[in-house]
């Protein structure tokens, strides 16, 4: 079932949100060379907790950690280890919490330390595909419209756009109606009204967009031992356009989008 929010949902999402960026801007400043996945994990539950919320992950049918940590060609929920991370790695960090009753979820890839240019390029890319995104998630667009947006960033340069995991709805559950693919054709699907909130999350691989799923049954990597890169925000519709619930420490939706007229405004 699909839900729209109500304003009062709404706040609790922003609170949701706000812990989750904060969240990640404390772990992506920990991750360096020599620092343990595990370390990681342990530092966003803290940070979590000492925020109020809840790990949305932990526990989730069986998921044994507060992060998905992917680094180089795992896609995504790969399972926080004692590997220690090393200069010249990409990592992704996803992210979720709940706070009063609500989730927010998100995520980034990170350089550690000093990357190739490759690298600096496939993040750049995978974080412009989802603005792109998020800039079609406003009342009247339909469905579709986000998962084109999305494709055409990244696929006419190469990469390949992960098909198997998407977006999706989200709210009292982390996993809503409906999905959100990060592909296809525009203007299909289902309209877009105030209300509803969706996370946006493309993958995007260096090579094909074929993945496999490790025998642990939980982490994802590229079929062709290619590194991915992971971007995904919690996104809501509001009457001024797409507002974003999970941004980072210090960070605007302006420094990507257009800063959204106000409701009457002329």
């Amino acid at each position: 079932m699909i839900t729209r929010k109500s304003p009062d949902e709404l706040d609790r999402m922003r609170k949701a949100g706000r812990l989750v960026g904060h969240t990640l801007s404390v772990v992506s400043a920990a991750a360096k060379p020599g620092v343990a996945l595990l370390e990681l994990d342990k530092l966003a539950e803290k940070t979590i907790r000492a925020g109020g919320g809840t790990p949305s992950f932990l526990g989730y049918h069986g998921f044994p950690a507060t992060l998905c940590l992917s680094p180089n060609n795992w896609v995504v929920h790969g399972i926080p280890n004692g590997s220690l991370l090393k200069e010249g790695d990409i990592l992704s960090i996803d992210c979720g919490a709940i706070v009063e009753g609500y989730h927010g979820d998100a995520a980034v890839t990170i350089p550690i330390g000093t990357v190739d240019e490759a690298a600096r390029r496939l993040l750049a890319v995978t974080e412009q595909a989802m603005w792109a995104g998020i800039a079609q998630v406003k009342a009247g667009n339909r469905l579709s419209d986000i998962g084109h947006a999305v494709e055409q960033v990244a696929a006419p340069l190469g990469y390949g756009v992960v098909r198997e995991y998407v977006g999706h709805g989200i709210g009292t559950a982390m996993h809503e109606e409906p999905q959100v693919p990060n592909y296809g054709r525009p203007g299909r699907g289902l309209r877009l009204e105030v209300g509803l909130v969706l996370a946006i999350e493309p993958m995007v691989n260096e090579g094909t967009e074929a993945t496999e799923l490790l025998v642990d049954g939980w982490t994802v990597v590229t079929r062709d031992g290619a590194r991915s890169a992971h971007f995904e925000h919690t996104v809501a519709i509001t009457p001024e356009g797409p507002e974003v619930l999970t941004l980072l420490d210090g960070a605007r939706q302006e420094e990507w989008l257009p800063r959204p007229e106000k409701a009457g405004k002329r």
